[in-house]
C-alpha cells in the first residue's frame, strides 16, 4: 500500500490504460479523484472502484476546454486542498492515425495539439499549487513510444506525445525546486478497447518486434505509473520509461 494516504488525480480513466492506472493507484491505497471528457464511462469507473473499497470521486474534464481545467482544480483545492500525484493520461488518440503527413487535415491537427499538448499544460498549471501543498507531489505524463520510434502515418498524434516528452523534462526541472518530480511513461500499442482501429499489421509489427514478444496487456504500464506516483518515485524525475516490453529502447 505504497500509496496509503496520498491523493491522485487521473485523468482519462473511462477506459484502457486510464482506467487501469486508476485501478492500480487504488490498489496502493490512494484516495482517487478521476476525471474524464466521457461523463458516464468515468462514473462507472469510478463506481467500480468504490464498490471495490476504494475511496474515489469523479469530476468532468473537458482537456479542450480552459474552464473545465479551471473548474476541476478549483473543486480539488475546496474539497482535498492539495494533491500527491497528477496521472496526465487524458488525450485525442483513436481515429489520428492512417493518413501520410500530407493529408493531414488542419482540424484533426490542431484538436490533437490542443488537447494532447496544450490541455496536459495547462491541467499541470491548474494544479501545480495542489501538488506543492502536499509536500510530495508526482507528476505522470503518459506518451507513447510512437515518438521515439518514428511511427510513420501518425504525425499528429506522434508529434504531440513527442511535446509530452519534452514538456516533462523542462517540468522536472522548474518544478523541482518544489520537491515535485515528473516522469514520462511511453507505451506502445496495449490490448485493449481502446486499440481495435489500429491496423493488425501495427499489432503484428509490435507483438514480434518486442524484446519479450508477443501482446502487452494494461497491467504493467499501469503498475509503473502508480509506482511514480510514490513518494520514492523522486529519483525518477525527469525520465521518459518506454514502458512496452522492449519494442524500443531510450
Amino acid at each position: 500500500m505504497m500509496l496509503q494516504g496520498r491523493t491522485v488525480l487521473v485523468t482519462g480513466v473511462s477506459r484502457g490504460l486510464g482506467r487501469a492506472v486508476a485501478e492500480a493507484v487504488a490498489a496502493q491505497g490512494a484516495n482517487l479523484v478521476l476525471a474524464d471528457v466521457d461523463a458516464a464511462g468515468g462514473q462507472a469507473t469510478c463506481a467500480a472502484l468504490t464498490e471495490n473499497g476504494a475511496q474515489a470521486r469523479f469530476l468532468p474534464l473537458d482537456l479542450a476546454d480552459p474552464d473545465s481545467i479551471a473548474a476541476l482544480a478549483e473543486n480539488i483545492s475546496a474539497r482535498e486542498g492539495h494533491l500527491h500525484g497528477l496521472v496526465n493520461n487524458a488525450a485525442v488518440a483513436t481515429n489520428v492515425g492512417g493518413m501520410g503527413f500530407e493529408d493531414i487535415e488542419l482540424a484533426l491537427w490542431d484538436r490533437v495539439m490542443t488537447v494532447n499538448v496544450r490541455g496536459t499544460w495547462l491541467i499541470t498549471r491548474a494544479c501545480a499549487d495542489l501538488l506543492r501543498a502536499s509536500g510530495s507531489g508526482r507528476i505522470v505524463n503518459v506518451a507513447s513510444d510512437t515518438a521515439l520510434w518514428g511511427a510513420p502515418r501518425l504525425l499528429s498524434y506522434t508529434a504531440s506525445k513527442g511535446a509530452v516528452m519534452a514538456m516533462t523534462r523542462s517540468l522536472a526541472r522548474e518544478l523541482g525546486p518544489d520537491g515535485i518530480g515528473v516522469a514520462c511513461i511511453a507505451p506502445g500499442i496495449l490490448q485493449t478497447e481502446s486499440t481495435e482501429y489500429v491496423p493488425e499489421a501495427r499489432h503484428l509489427l509490435y507483438s514480434e518486434g518486442r524484446a519479450v514478444p508477443g501482446p502487452q496487456g494494461t497491467g504493467e504500464a499501469a503498475g509503473v505509473a502508480a509506482f511514480l506516483v510514490s513518494n520514492d518515485a523522486i529519483t525518477l524525475t525527469g525520465q521518459v520509461l518506454p514502458v512496452n516490453h522492449g519494442f524500443c529502447f531510450s
